[in-house]
């Protein structure tokens, strides 16, 4: 039960028949009137039961974008209902207009809608719907929560994708397939064509050459068909937030970036996320369509676990035997690293090209340069001491042939896919 503001109106009103006829008794018969009226007009609301409510299922919504959660609500009783529906969800759902006045007479039904948009990735999920039925005075209303579940799935926002065009327009020039046809340096045969200045002249087909009477020079294009495995690191060192998102979203959109960029080229691409355990896995599929929303879909529900992260296991069941582009996308953390990734950063380095994508904390960076008081000389001196760890951390990896891309959260899909064209223009992969 609930009471409105009406039956705290209609008791202040007793203060006037008090004056009237001050004594006990005036207030005691005002307030037995009042709680006589608010027993009528709750005897008189519709029973909550007789509203029967059902969910119709919420799809998926990219990270920033707004979507609607639909309630369908029958009227079971033979009387009209009058009151409110409160379908609630979590803060981070973003729900607005989750609270609806309702009139609905017996027999019908009603769609009852709550936009949402999320600020939070993974399964967000519905709290309790809450109906209140007022009675036809309105000074009191019945009140009972269910829970009618339902959820929708927030796939991440992937904001790098505004550099998507242009890196496609980087790799048509490397691929050959642009307006101009600027050859790239591949290592696969591409084609014969004239010699003209400046050409390589290593690049001279001497064969060709005796039979058309003039230079002829061979073109290469990028090789095709080259794996790429890109690990993404679920453990705790992937919780530490950089702005308004952890590291392991900021892993997410370089991973989705150059997921959809190598698909486009023609290489097969592999995702494997977990820590001690594989928690999520992409793997044999061709189609980009096809695997952007693979990739998406096996990233909405990834959280980080409070746990070290097993790179033998990782490493272990999740790479394939063939030389493959490997890009173990985790933080730069010294003391992480050196127990649990450089053991096994000899071997992976003979059998793979491999590259570690970090993403950089900036207000580290920007900490050392903020000398102006006590304070920030202490926080300075903390900042350099964690720069120069992660520098010594970054110079173990790379005497190992790791590249290391440890670059803020909106330059690190950039400086990526940058490394792979650069790699796939020199025939590296």
């Amino acid at each position: 039960m609930r009471l409105t503001g009406r039956t705290a109106l209609l008791a202040a009103v007793g203060f006037v028949a008090v004056v009237i006829h001050p004594g006990l008794w005036t207030v005691f018969w005002w307030l037995l009137l009042v709680a006589a009226l608010v027993g009528i007009d709750l005897w008189l609301a519709p029973s909550t039961k007789s509203l029967l409510p059902t969910r119709v299922p919420t799809g998926q919504v990219r990270l920033g974008e707004s979507t609607s959660s639909e309630l369908l609500v029958r009227n079971t009783g033979d009387r009209t209902f009058r009151g409110a529906v409160r379908d609630a969800w979590p803060p981070s759902a973003g729900a607005v207009g989750e609270r609806m006045a309702l009139r609905l007479p017996p027999g019908e039904q009603a769609r009852l809608t709550t936009t949402l948009t999320p600020t939070r990735r993974g399964d967000r999920r519905t709290d309790l719907l809450t109906v209140r039925s007022a009675g036809p005075l309105g000074l009191a209303q019945r009140q009972r929560s269910t829970p009618v579940p339902g959820s929708v799935r927030v796939l991440p926002g992937f904001p790098s994708r505004r550099h998507l065009p242009s890196k496609l327009a980087q790799l048509q020039q490397l691929d050959g397939r642009s307006a101009v046809r600027v050859r790239g340096q591949g290592t696969e045969f591409d084609s014969l064509r004239d010699y003209v200045d400046g050409d390589d002249v290593r690049s001279i087909d001497w064969r060709a050459t005796a039979r058309r009477q003039h230079p002829v020079v061979r073109t290469w294009q990028p090789e095709r068909d080259r794996r790429i495995v890109v690990v993404l690191d679920t453990s705790r060192t992937s919780a530490g937030r950089i702005g308004d998102l952890t590291r392991l979203d900021a892993g997410m959109d370089a991973t989705l970036l150059l997921g959809a960029l190598a698909s486009r080229a023609g290489d097969k691409v592999q995702f494997l996320a977990g820590d001690r355990r594989v928690r999520a896995r992409v793997s044999g599929i061709t189609d980009r369509a096809e695997l952007l929303h693979a990739l998406v879909t096996a990233m909405a529900p990834l959280e980080p676990a409070l746990v070290e992260a097993d790179w033998s296991h990782l490493v272990g069941t999740g790479l394939p035997r063939n030389r493959s582009l490997v890009v173990l996308v985790t933080p730069l953390e010294p003391a992480a690293i050196a127990e649990g990734l450089l053991p096994v950063l000899a071997t992976l380095a003979s059998r793979h090209r491999v590259v570690v994508a970090s993403v950089a904390d900036p207000s580290v960076r920007a900490m050392t340069g903020q000398r102006d008081n006590a304070a920030e000389v202490y926080d300075a001196a903390a900042a350099e001491r964690t720069e120069l760890l992660r520098g010594r951390t970054r110079e173990a990896l790379e005497r190992l042939g790791v590249t290391v891309l440890d670059e803020p959260p909106d330059k690190l899909p950039v400086a990526l896919v940058d490394h792979y064209l650069l790699l796939k223009s020199r025939g590296l992969l």
